[in-house]
């Protein structure tokens, strides 16, 4: 009933909520998908999307769509696999920085070991400079990391920049060292928030200190201090304060691919398909 083409042509435009992208991305002509989306409308006997010159949106129908479409897909590429001889096996030891595996990363995970089932995926959420040390160490295949933008070779999923978090009660009376929420050093967001105030003259103090990214939000939520966030992670209760207290710029980051050259090229090329060209934001 519903054509595995037209069906990819419209997860494509669910992700980006974009036909420009959705067709830059598999590399159609946006009317095919137009014409991808119509078809599988009138198959459905249902709309899925409605648009006009601002804004692409699901239907609470397209929504539903957008779950049986990534189960049809999913069981259509492992039947295809699996029958073809080329199913792939093997073992890919992944690890993505912590904040990033708060995303809809999972779901990413979770579709790319339902098309591969063969592969054996071990996961390991840590913080961005211990997972290259332990791709360096040859402990990991493939990490999914955050860096200074431009600073590491590797694979750019999605360009960010970092901004300052804090409640919308957060109050901060001038000339007042900023109470910093931050992870242990060595730490990316530490280090270019640190940098970002002595630049500027601005004291500050670290008032909580944690290693995961629950931590960091708790104790925001909680008033104690503010963060340093990349700006498209920051949940929708919490709010972006920089130009509000002054707070300097803290600069633009990479989420970043970086791949053991060593491990198995075909098993780490199936995973970095997956992830890129998603959007990689807060989970909703």
């Amino acid at each position: 009933m519903f054509e595995p083409a037209q069906l990819r042509s419209f997860l494509a435009v669910a992700d980006t909520l974009s036909f420009t992208k959705a067709a830059e991305r598999l590399g159609l002509a946006q009317p095919t998908i137009s014409q991808h989306i119509r078809k599988l409308e009138a198959a459905a006997k249902r709309s899925l999307i409605t648009r006009d010159t601002r804004d692409v949106r699901l239907t609470d129908n397209g929504d539903a769509m957008a779950g049986f479409a990534r189960n049809i897909l999913s069981a259509h590429d492992a039947a295809a696999r699996y029958f073809s001889g080329s199913a792939m096996r093997g073992r890919l030891r992944f690890g993505t920085a912590d904040d990033l595996a708060i995303t809809g990363l999972p779901r990413i995970l979770r579709e790319f070991r339902q098309i591969y089932p063969q592969i054996n995926l071990e996961l390991t959420v840590g913080q961005s400079d211990q997972l290259y040390r332990k791709l360096n160490a040859g402990q990991l295949d493939l990490v999914f990391v955050k860096w200074v933008a431009g600073a590491k070779d590797g694979t750019v999923v999605q360009h960010d920049s970092f901004s300052w978090v804090g409640l919308e009660q957060t109050v901060m009376e001038p000339g007042n060292p900023v109470p910093l929420i931050a992870y242990p050093a060595p730490s990316l967001s530490r280090k270019l928030a640190i940098d970002a105030l002595e630049a500027h003259g601005r004291t500050w103090r670290i008032t909580c200190t944690t290693r995961q990214i629950s931590g960091v939000l708790a104790a925001v939520r909680a008033g104690i201090g503010v963060a340093v966030m990349p700006t498209s992670l920051v949940p929708e209760d919490l709010k972006i304060i920089t130009r509000r207290f002054d707070l300097p710029p803290v600069g633009d980051v990479d989420f970043t691919l970086i791949r053991n050259p060593l491990a198995n090229a075909e098993v780490i090329d199936a995973l970095t398909q997956s992830i890129v060209g998603r959007t990689i934001n807060r989970q909703t």
